[in-house]
């Protein structure tokens, strides 16, 4: 049965429907702009009686609105019995460490075995539901073979909630990743690097905008001049290995979120990640350089080493600041120590 959801207007409202119900829609409602403009098109908003379909139709103020919105539907996805490492869950949210290997949406090369499946079958009934289905909200992915936290919406309100933090750049996300070489801020060859600055802390800050490659499609490629969806990433380097020098560990910080932001940006600055296959992180080693285990470790690492290690934001209903830590998997954890043995 359909919740009847009545909004009044408020003075000088946006010029279009779906804008003016986004703003005064009661905020513990959780129907974002995206919802609104569905529940519009499917004849569930009315003003007196009168279907209003038009999302740019023009509301006054003091107009009496009023929404159907449908009860959460069952997903069309199956829930599957999957190990989950939960770090942190309530009747909102659930925040994972998600392991390498494991993709985050079903897709048509991946329709089971990915970590939605997993969280329909951890949640079985506890889901009040997600864009009008009983969902898990995805506000953010990491790459399949990528591991680390990731926090997912139990319900509308944390999802829009979160979304916004996302939209905003508000979230902290800290990752670990082990590069080729050692980015050096006093390195001449760096510092020329188109969208390189340093910054206090031996931070190295890479600006740039990212799109699909022209001719790979599956890659993603460093623009600028206005191209591409803005992007900027901070890495600093924790620790260096080998002699001479050859490969670090760095923490990488995001202020956006694309789609392989941390693999492109390092391969930009001439740094690709260990084991990433698609951005150019297979190199040899330096002979003898580090010790014969590790260098068969870096050859034979079969993943980008990367790993979202940390994980901060306000909560989305109660507005707790909430820090989350992962620590390095075992895969990652092997290679430094054996990276450390020399």
């Amino acid at each position: 049965m359909d919740e009847i959801l009545r909004v009044i207007i408020a003075a000088d409202p946006p010029p279009r429907l779906d804008k003016a119900l986004a703003r005064d829609v009661p905020e513990a409602a959780a129907l974002s702009r995206t919802r609104l403009a569905r529940l519009i098109a499917e004849g569930a908003v009315t003003r007196g009686g009168e279907v209003l379909s038009n999302p740019k139709g023009a509301v006054v103020e003091g107009d009496a609105i009023e929404i159907a919105v449908p009860q959460a539907q069952d997903y069309d996805v199956v829930a599957q019995d999957i190990p989950l490492e939960v770090v942190f869950e309530d009747e909102d949210l659930v925040v994972v460490n998600k392991p390498a290997g494991m993709v985050v949406h079903p897709a048509p090369g991946t329709p089971d075995g990915t970590l939605v499946n997993a969280l329909l079958h951890h949640f079985g009934g506890d889901l009040s539901g997600v864009g009008g289905e009983k969902r898990p909200g995805i506000v953010h992915r990491i790459d399949k073979d990528t591991s680390g936290l990731l926090v997912v919406a139990k319900s509308d309100r944390a999802h829009h909630g979160l979304a916004k933090q996302f939209e905003k750049h508000t979230v902290r996300r800290a990752y670990r990743a082990l590069v080729h070489g050692v980015p050096d801020v006093a390195d001449p060859r760096l510092r020329g690097v188109r969208g390189v600055a340093v910054e206090p802390g031996e931070v190295v800050r890479v600006t740039s905008g990212l799109a699909r490659h022209k001719t790979e499609r599956q890659r993603q490629a460093v623009f600028f001049d206005g191209q591409g969806r803005h992007a900027i990433t901070r890495a600093r380097v924790l620790e260096s290995f080998g002699s001479p020098a050859c490969l670090a560990l760095v923490e990488c910080r995001l202020e956006t979120g694309r789609t392989h932001q941390i693999r492109v940006h390092m391969a930009h600055i001439g740094h690709g990640l260990v084991g990433d296959p698609v951005y150019g992180g297979r190199r040899k080693l330096p002979v003898r350089a580090v010790p014969e285990e590790a260098d068969a470790l870096v050859r034979g690492f079969d993943r980008q080493a990367l790993h979202a290690a940390e994980l901060g934001f306000d909560h989305p209903v109660s507005g707790e600041e909430m820090l989350f830590e992962a620590p390095l998997p075992a895969d990652m954890s092997a290679l430094l120590e054996a990276l450390r043995a020399g």
